[in-house]
């Protein structure tokens, strides 16, 4: 089997970063024009109102639980201990980074792209009075659910099982989104950008891990030689 070269790897890394980083920026200037596709989220909120039912509320404000500050944070500090004691300090340090600048950039990028929240009067909640672009709670949780999965799953040998963390921890990206954009905290693109900006922190990440000599104790590369196959 032969295994793609260093340099292209850490070319197709930069490539992806920077199409997610075109992509924001792209949403950020339609988000603060109001032009170009961010004309289809006020569309896209009143299709949402007319859906809304009793079950979906319930589903939506489990979902926003689960991406909430202090959810995902308590479970960042519980992914660094168990980093740091089964794949080593620079795996953990990895995670902490990543984390940082998810958050940073949460907080940066509001400021910078100014957008006001929709109409509090079709809110589900709480009043916010934050910025609305990019959706904090998207963007945090599905950093998170990514380092899971891109730093705890080699530590599973089966198959079956990382599979299955892998479309859980899609699925579960994917719900937190659509939950923040049913409860009226986002719009649609807000949303959208906030799994573009994930991407380009989580593919920073896995660059790290990649390039990162492996400690972890017990665990076998699942790099299958030519000798192997029969």
């Amino acid at each position: 089997m032969h295994w793609r070269s260093p340099s292209l790897e850490l070319a197709a890394a930069a490539l992806t970063a920077a199409a997610a980083t075109a992509g924001v920026l792209a949403l950020a200037d339609a988000g603060r024009e109001r032009n170009g596709v961010a004309r289809l989220d006020p569309h896209v909120a009143s299709d949402i109102l007319d859906i809304r039912s009793g079950p979906l509320t319930q589903l939506a404000h489990a979902l926003t639980l689960v991406g909430s500050e202090p959810v995902v944070g308590t479970l960042a500090v519980l992914l660094f201990i168990v980093l740091l004691e089964r794949r080593g300090q620079v795996f953990a340090i990895i995670a902490a980074a990543a984390m940082t600048v998810s958050v940073g950039l949460t907080v940066g990028v509001k400021i910078l792209v100014d957008r006001p929240r929709p109409d509090a009067v079709d809110r589900l909640g709480p009043v916010d009075h934050s910025y609305s672009f990019p959706s904090g709670h998207t963007l945090n949780s599905t950093v998170f659910l990514g380092l899971a999965v891109i730093l705890l799953l080699p530590l599973i040998h089966r198959r079956g099982w990382r599979v299955a963390g892998i479309a859980g921890a899609g699925l579960l990206s994917l719900g937190i989104g659509w939950s923040r954009v049913y409860l009226g905290y986002h719009w649609t693109t807000d949303v959208l950008a906030s799994w573009l900006l994930a991407t380009a922190v989580l593919v920073g990440a896995y660059t790290a891990a990649r390039l990162a000599p492996n400690r972890a104790a017990g665990i076998r590369l699942r790099r299958t030689s030519p000798s192997s196959h029969t």
